[in-house]
This record gives structure tokens, sequence and C-alpha cells, in this order.
């Protein structure tokens, strides 16, 4: 990949993001409750037209999004991102009719998605999904070319298993669902379903859980779905939430460059003014030394995650080891800067409503969801050994 540099145009347009989330999105942030989807912070998003940006635009664009609106807000940018999670296998994969539905209501802020992929068995090794789609025995049905109703007429499958984990559950108003087609079959037999959260059968919880937003489990009683709901084809689905993911895994990464940058940047102002042993606390060389640190692996990251997403915008063969290398390199190193920043300012960082109490809270998540760290070594390891062409 070319060395990498923002045009004169981007750099305007992420100053002007944290500008926008600093002023018209915090302020809704922080009215929001705990644990539950904040939709006047989302509407508020789909005003800015930030939402509808989702789908017309690329990678590099959304990681763009991300690092700026997580520089000033992270549960903006958080919302942002499961809107995009939970909608692109819509956008990318979906009917006409599925379109039309749902993506003006997402990209308005009027409805709520969310990427139904996690259970309570199949977390990182997302191709051993439980959740089941069994065919209806008394479907009139029996083939994609004769559609039926849901949930009024009879449907194709029935869904029964649980979802566990996922973010704005049980409060979303549809799910993007993975649920296995063809026992046995591995990764192969999986298919994309979209369901409305008011399908009956379908129910969920909240999880009492470190997280601003929802995060929660649903349960599938025979939950009816036809043809109409499938995302892209039958036993294909796994391709559906591998793409979903290779592109938003860089984002992941920009997430978490904003909230290093963050908290570089808190550093450089507390480090500069405490005054510690006869001068500032910069002017120790423990101390200095560790804040080039923090800068040196902040920008790294930061190049890895605009070279990811630049790729995906190309087409490039080695997208997936790219991606996973984004996320795992950003996540990782977020943890250490912020974690770093608390260790330099003490224990006032520790206090509830200071920045880096915030963010050390928000940054853990990122190293676990989307694919841990440790999925992220074994995707990229196999991309080596099965594409040594493109190492």
């Amino acid at each position: 990949m070319p060395a990498f540099s923002l045009e004169p145009s981007q750099t305007a347009r992420c100053a002007q993001l944290r500008t926008l989330a600093a002023e018209r999105l915090r302020p809704l942030a922080e009215k929001g409750e705990p644990g539950h989807v904040n939709r006047p912070l989302i509407a508020e998003l789909g005003r800015l037209g930030l939402l509808e940006r989702l789908f017309s635009s690329g990678a590099l664009d959304l990681c763009l999004m991300r690092e700026s609106l997580a520089y000033a807000c992270t549960e903006a940018e958080t919302a942002l991102a499961l809107q995009g999670l939970g909608a692109h296998p819509v956008h990318a994969h979906g009917t006409p009719a599925q379109r039309d539905r749902w993506l003006p209501a997402v990209s308005e802020g009027s409805a709520v998605a969310a990427f139904a992929l996690s259970e309570p068995g199949a977390g990182s090794d997302a191709a051993a999904l439980g959740l089941r789609a069994e065919r209806d025995p008394d479907s009139a049905a029996d083939s994609p070319a004769q559609p039926v109703a849901v949930p009024d007429g009879v449907s194709r499958w029935r869904l029964t298993g649980e979802k566990c984990w996922i973010s704005n559950a049980p409060e979303a108003d549809f799910y993007t669902v993975f649920a296995r087609t063809t026992p046995g079959a591995g990764a192969r037999g999986v298919t994309a379903f979209l369901v409305p959260a008011d399908r009956p059968g379908l129910t969920g919880g909240a999880l009492d859980m470190l997280s601003p937003h929802p995060i929660g489990t649903l349960a599938f009683d025979a939950v009816p779905v036809s043809a109409d709901d499938v995302l892209g084809e039958v036993d294909r689905g796994f391709r559906v939430a591998m793409g979903t993911l290779n592109l938003f895994r860089p984002s992941v990464g920009a997430f978490a460059v904003g909230m290093a940058q963050a908290a570089l940047e808190a550093t450089l102002t507390h480090t500069a003014q405490r005054d510690a042993f006869g001068g500032k606390l910069r002017d120790l060389q423990s101390v200095a030394h560790t804040v080039a640190e923090m800068a040196l692996r902040t920008d790294a990251a930061r190049l890895m995650v605009y070279a990811a997403a630049t790729a995906y915008d190309e087409g490039a063969p080695d997208v997936p080891k790219r991606a996973a290398m984004a996320k795992l390199l950003a996540t990782e190193t977020a943890q250490y800067v912020v974690d770093t920043a608390v260790q330099l300012h003490g224990a006032r960082a520790l206090q509830r409503g200071h920045l880096l109490e915030h963010l050390y809270r928000e940054v853990r998540a990122p190293r676990i969801y989307e694919g841990a760290s440790e999925v992220q070594r074994g995707i990229i390891a196999k991309e080596l050994y099965a594409n040594p062409e493109v190492r």
C-alpha cells in the first residue's frame, strides 16, 4: 500500500465532525439513560446526515467518521456504528423491498438496527451457530419462487434458539439474524435473515454490562420467517456476516484511534501543566518518553486503519488480513494509551465524570467484539499461509 495522507477536504471534514460531536451530540448523549437506546441521539445523527453516509460512502469515510466522533463523543460514535453494522447487510444483500422498507428509516434515525450473530455457545467461533432455522412442515411454499406472507401467512422456516451479547437488543426495531439452515455444514449452512422485532415468538432481555448502550439476549420460539426475509442466499449467510465484518473491523480500529487520540491530548495538556519535583511533569524524562510512545503507537495504528480501509475501497485481495490487523493493532494500542494516560494523571483520572474514567470503561470492549484479539491473530495467520502471494 502507498504512504497515506488525508486530503485537505477530509481533514476539514474531520474537524467539523469533532465540533458537531462536541456541540450537538454530546449534550444528547449526556441526557441518555445508560443501558438503553438513545433515540434522540440517533435521530440527531440522522438530521446531520451521518447515518445516510453509512450507505453512500466507502470504508475510509466510515473510519474518518468513527474516529472523529469517538474523539469527542463515544456514545454518538457507537450509536452510528451499530446502525451501520445492523443495516449494512440489508444495504449490501437485501431485496429492493427490504431496502425500501428499512434503509430510509435507518438513515433518518427513526428505526434502530442490530446485528445478531453471537450466541451463548458461539461467540468467537461464528461458524458454530446453534440458532436453528427449521423448515415449517405446514409450509405451503417450499421454494423461494413461492414466497409467503409473514407473520399472517405460513412461513417457510421457524427460528428456534438464542442470541446473546447483541448490541441494541432487546430495543432494536429489526435484527440481522444468522441462523443454521443446514445442520452439520459449518459455515456453509448458515443463512442471514432480516427479522422485525415484532415477529411472534421473538423476545429479549437486557444484560447488565459495562457499556453505555444496550446489550441483551434474544430468544426465538419458533419465530416465522420466509424467503422474503432472507438476506443474500440460503446457506450463504456466513459470507454476509464476514463481508460486513471486513468492512466494520477497520472502523472499530478507527473508534479505538479516536479514543487514543483524546487520551493522548489530555495527557499532553496535563503533563505540561502539572507541577512536580520542581518543574513540570513533562520535564521528567520517563514521562516524556512515555508520552512519545503513546503518540508513536497511536499514529501507527491510525495509518494501519487507513490502509485497511483504503484496501477495502479498492477491492484488494488481502482485505480480511488487513482488516484483522487494523482492528487488532488499534484496539490493543488504545488500551495501552488510555491505561497509560490514567497512570500519568493519577487518582484524578478515576473520578466519575473525568474523560479518562469514561474512556477507561469504553476502551475495553473493542478488544472483544467483532472478533476478539486472539481471533484476529488467527485470521491473520490463516490468510498468510493460505495466500502467500499477497503477504
